[in-house]
């Protein structure tokens, strides 16, 4: 929010069809907090996210954040069993998904998956999804235009009142690690741990106010989300969100956009 208020006309995310600024940003996430209070999404609860690397996923990020809940990012590469178990243990009321990324239907997976997903009341499609159909045993299933009127009976005052009252100690996410070894274990973590930690990384890593951030590393996992954005917004850099590593398409955004900040292993 400090970025927000300060560079309002810096752009924060950059897509191939869209620009969008701080202060559109901020209004984006505005509205995804009023929608997901609309949805009765509040303190204590988990909303998951199981999509690629885009300006829908932080948006949907960081108005469930704001409206008080925890974040539980699935990997994009898990069929419909190892989501669902995921789900099952997280307890998330909520699911953003999208249907038709690298030809995956995500909500057929889970229909067909075998663990119950009791909590899960509904589902959400991002922006550029293929519709999904709604089985008679499926939670609810709705497209992002639906559930952001959701929000249209949350006052805005409403909701910025809910996202300051969010503490440093609150949980901000559960990430759950591989389960390379058994089943994966979710790793709870703060906002004020994850705020410290990622200024700190920001610092050695020198990000600084204006770079332009070019992120192939999955919002899934740490790396692209919190020293990914979540560190390119709290430094005021500009976000280019890539869902899928093509080195052609890589080099020539690099060059287009003039890409001050890539960050990964030598051979990338």
């Amino acid at each position: 929010m400090e970025s927000i208020a300060a560079r309002p006309e810096a752009e924060a995310v950059v897509e191939p069809e869209r620009r969008v600024t701080y202060g559109e940003l901020g209004e984006l996430v505005l509205a995804s907090t009023r929608a997901m209070m609309g949805a009765g999404v509040g303190p204590g609860d988990r909303v998951a996210i199981w999509a690629p690397n885009g300006l829908g996923w932080i948006v949907a990020a960081l108005g469930a954040q704001c409206a008080g809940a925890a974040l539980v990012p699935i990997n994009t590469r898990f069929k419909g069993e190892e989501a669902a178990w995921l789900l099952s243990a997280s307890k998330a009321p909520l699911l953003v998904t999208t249907v038709g990324f690298l030809d995956t239907d995500t909500v057929g997976m889970l229909s067909s998956a075998e663990t119950p997903l009791p909590d899960l009341r509904r589902i959400v499609l991002l922006p550029g999804s293929q519709p999904a159909k709604e089985a008679s045993d499926a939670p609810e299933i709705e497209p992002w235009s639906v559930f952001l009127d959701r929000g249209d009976e949350v006052d805005p005052a409403a909701a910025t009142a809910r996202r300051e009252s969010v503490r440093p100690t609150d949980p901000s996410d559960v990430l759950f690690t591989s389960g390379t070894t058994g089943r994966p274990k979710g790793v709870v973590m703060s906002h004020g741990q994850t705020v410290r930690l990622f200024r700190e990384w920001s610092d050695f890593a020198g990000l600084e106010p204006g770079d332009r951030y070019l992120i192939v590393n999955p919002f899934f996992h740490m790396f692209g989300y919190k020293a990914g954005w979540l560190a390119s917004l709290m430094r005021g850099a500009t976000i280019f969100p890539v869902p899928v590593f093509d080195v052609p398409a890589v080099l020539s955004l690099v060059e287009r956009e003039r890409i001050t900040f890539l960050p990964g292993p030598p051979t990338l």
